[in-house]
């Protein structure tokens, strides 16, 4: 037995049928990464559809990212308690459903419903697919493959997603969109079904920490609910006031809570490690800007410039290849060769040129000429620096929290992309509202109306970006001050091997 072998639980030998099982669990994981971005380019076109208003239309992906953040946590843990395989299968029916629903959906509120039914599954199926690979390769040469296999799709299923929505949406109906997940989950499920074999004796039988799943969720939920109020009703209202002090006392709760419980959802010495701690702040902050700025250029392209669905999704694809180069090329490359801060720091700020240059567009702006290279810096920036933060993610912790560790930077991407939509949405909303009322006395005819009207909704977007330059800011100078850790690609998880470690770096959910 191999040394990688003894040090995951209930692991004896190789199981014969992993690499089968590999492809009907990358098939699942391709299946969650694809709705993250193929909900966007079918955004508009099932807004009107169901009569979504503005204010509101962020909660098609917000009742997503939420759900599926606050649970992942507690995905995992019930996961170890269920057995992986059996929430690996659960996960997808439960995924399939949902995604039936949305595809079938005759209201905002059913969108919204279906949307976070979604993330529910979606957090005990990210978290079971990741936990499965790690119990079925015991080998550390494999086990490296077979997660390099598996974070591809995480960072290129984003692009398939792109264009596979613009198709979907144009030739056939947005409702496509969430009806392509079915097939996807039924062939996972069945195949997974037959081929996987978990390992015996691998289960956590901990008691699960309920009180911190619902403080936390709770707690996340007031806070977003607060930033969407406060778009229609002002931050003033008392309302969203009281939102915000339900958050904080929620929030406070449940770090209280988690201090004092024998078995914590979250245990607390996985967070206040130094660098720990920043990366999970700087990549919340990233992830924040990225989001709200991802809605706003959908709908820039697509209302303002006319592009089709299909012109749409080929429009981002210079963002997903500036990750992918980031990534691969320049941060794969120096992360074991210089210390952490140095890649993430400036990749923020390179991320942060990028939004500079998304900040300044108008009404005729050119693609080519302003928003193609604010792409590129935007997705080089940002695959440069998520690189090494991955890594430093499960940075000395012990072996008992390393899952909890590497979860925890999926927990702060999608509650960042949640609060990040609702409050850059809010921005952008606000700004336009004012805009118009500025300006609307000068229309003298319906088109100069309908122009006015068009120009308040790019003032808004460039306004909201503009927040987003200086969230990047604060990112890099959070990752520069607080991320102290040398070469996370040099130094292995304690108490674990190499092969261990790379299995930690491998992100759940890229977006």
């Amino acid at each position: 037995m191999s040394e990688t072998a003894r040090n995951i639980p209930g692991a004896t030998a190789p199981d014969p049928s992993r690499w089968r099982a590999l492809v009907f669990i990358a098939l699942a994981q391709l299946m969650v990464v694809l709705d993250a971005t193929i909900v966007n380019i079918a955004l508009p076109s099932a807004q009107q559809d169901l009569g979504i208003s503005d204010g509101n239309r962020q909660w098609v992906v917000t009742a997503y990212a939420l759900a599926f953040g606050g649970l992942l946590l507690f995905g995992g843990r019930v996961a170890d308690l269920w057995g992986r395989k059996r929430a690996f299968v659960i996960g997808l029916g439960g995924f399939a459903l949902a995604s039936a629903l949305g595809g079938a959906a005759q209201s905002g509120a059913m969108m919204f419903g279906s949307r976070a039914l979604q993330g529910i599954f979606g957090a005990l199926l990210a978290p079971a697919a990741l936990s499965l690979l790690a119990v079925m390769f015991t080998d550390a040469k494999e086990r490296a493959k077979a997660f390099g296999i598996y974070g591809a799709i995480a960072g290129g299923g984003g692009a398939v997603g792109l264009i596979l929505g613009g198709f979907l949406t144009e030739y056939l109906d947005w409702r496509w969109t969430f009806f392509v997940n079915i097939p996807f989950a039924i062939v996972a499920a069945a195949g997974a079904y037959l081929v996987i074999r978990e390992p015996e004796g691998g289960r956590n039988r901990s008691p699960l920490d309920i009180p911190g799943v619902i403080l936390s969720t709770l707690g996340l939920v007031s806070l977003v609910y607060g930033f969407t109020r406060a778009e229609s009703d002002g931050w003033g209202d008392s309302m969203t006031v009281g939102l915000f002090v339900a958050s904080v006392v929620l929030l406070v709760a449940f770090v209280i809570t988690e201090a004092k419980v024998k078995a914590p959802l979250l245990p607390l010495r996985v967070i206040t490690d130094r660098n720990r701690g920043g990366v999970y702040l700087s990549l919340g902050l990233a992830i924040i800007a990225m989001f709200g700025t991802f809605l706003f250029l959908t709908y820039y392209l697509q209302v303002v410039k006319g592009f089709s669905p299909v012109k749409t999704g080929f429009a981002f694809l210079p963002m997903i290849a500036g990750m992918i180069t980031g990534s691969t090329q320049i941060g794969a490359r120096l992360m074991t060769r210089v210390p952490a801060r140095v890649l993430m720091g400036p990749g923020f700020l390179v991320a942060a040129a990028g939004m500079f240059l998304l900040a300044q567009i108008e009404l005729g702006s050119s693609y080519a000429a302003l928003i193609l290279p604010a792409m590129l810096l935007l997705g080089l920036g940002m695959g440069t620096a998520f690189m090494p933060a991955m890594a430093l993610a499960t940075h000395g912790v012990q072996p008992r929290d390393a899952g909890v560790a590497s979860a925890m930077v999926n927990t702060s991407q999608q509650v960042g992309g949640a609060i990040g939509t609702a409050l850059l949405n809010t921005i952008a909303a606000s700004a336009t509202t004012s805009y118009i009322k500025d300006h609307i006395a000068t229309a003298t005819s319906k088109s100069q109306s309908q122009l006015v009207q068009l120009q308040g909704q790019v003032h808004g977007y460039a306004s909201a970006i503009w927040f987003a330059v200086g969230i990047l800011v604060v990112a890099s100078a959070l990752a520069l001050t607080l991320v102290n850790a040398g070469r996370p690609g040099a130094a292995s998880v304690s108490g674990q091997d190499a092969g261990a470690e790379d299995e930690l770096h491998v992100p759940v959910v890229a977006h």
